[in-house]
């Protein structure tokens, strides 16, 4: 069935989805399950695809815990979402699209992410930068259903150039442009992104009803607190960090870059773009039957050495 045939769910932002939660320490991301309590139809968003970067690792342990999840409570998978391709760990949407069937999708504007990492990893001509890796890339605005639940698309570009939030019912699902309150908000500086852009994106969050719940894609852990995903839009209006220091757009903006400025780059972000700018595919086997990453040098902003 096409999106374009569920382009008028019947449900409403009244309506609460359950939403569970799954914290993988070692990146300090978050993957949700979303499903429609009447109908046990389901989504599963930017699941994490283990991997141990000292020794090229890969295993499924987090995005099976997701699938014993969805076993033990009968739900069924209708999605496998991506809110962004993601800099700091693989995804599991290929893994999973393997053992559940389910469509995937991400925001249309993945093509130009792919674009211009396909020329950073100097990719063949066989790496298709059309978005076809995905069963369907999502439109702004666009609606769609999980059960009988109504799913809207917000673009919501500035931590990247490909960004999106899902609204299901009434919850909304902004990846890395909200954080929790008491961390702030999410970098901008990889290639395409934009601190002008995320301050507009987060307006256009906190446009959203007062009690909209608000779930993260990551969390770290300020003071060694326990980890937290979930807040509501009154909850960043009068508690965020970074929106209480800037008023307004400029302000914030200066914060933003002055911040960014100072952080590393994330530490798998080069091993990790070539994997989920494909749906999380992995390379193909080489000649002796092993799989390899490609690294390109000098390709972003390095270290200090002075």
């Amino acid at each position: 069935m096409s999106v374009a045939a569920l382009s008028r769910p019947t449900g409403s932002r009244q309506h609460k989805p359950d939403v569970e939660a799954f914290f993988e320490c070692r990146t300090g991301s978050i993957q949700y399950v979303v499903s429609d309590p009447s109908t046990g139809d389901c989504a599963i968003i930017d699941p994490v695809l283990d991997y141990d970067e000292k020794s090229g690792s890969i295993a499924t342990e987090s995005a099976d815990e997701i699938l014993r999840y969805v076993s033990e409570q009968r739900l069924r998978p209708a999605w496998i979402l991506d809110t962004h391709p993601h800099a700091d760990h693989l995804s599991a949407v290929d893994y999973l699209k393997g053992r559940t069937g389910a469509r995937t999708g991400i925001g249309e504007k993945v093509v130009e992410v792919q674009k211009l990492w396909k020329s950073l990893y100097n990719l063949p001509d066989t790496f298709r930068t059309d978005g076809s890796q995905w069963d369907h890339l999502f439109k702004d605005g666009e609606c769609f259903s999980i059960g009988g639940l109504e799913a809207e698309v917000l673009f919501s570009p500035g931590h990247t150039l490909a960004s999106i939030t899902y609204v299901v019912g009434n919850a909304a699902f902004v990846h890395d442009t909200l954080l929790m309150p008491d961390y702030g908000t999410a970098r901008c500086d990889f290639p395409g992104g934009s601190a002008q852009a995320l301050w507009r994106t987060i307006q256009r969050i906190l446009a959203l009803p007062d009690d909209t719940r608000l779930f993260t894609g990551h969390d770290y852990r300020p003071d060694g607190r326990e980890p937290a995903w979930e807040s509501s839009v009154a909850e960043q209006r009068a508690a965020n960090v970074h929106l209480r220091q800037a008023s307004d757009e400029q302000d914030f903006i200066a914060l933003r870059q002055a911040r960014d400025a100072m952080l590393p780059m994330p530490k798998l972000i080069l091993h990790a773009l070539q994997v989920n700018i494909a749906a999380g595919r992995l390379p193909a086997a080489e000649s002796n039957g092993r799989r390899y990453l490609k690294l390109p040098l000098d390709a972003l902003p390095g270290a200090s050495w002075g």
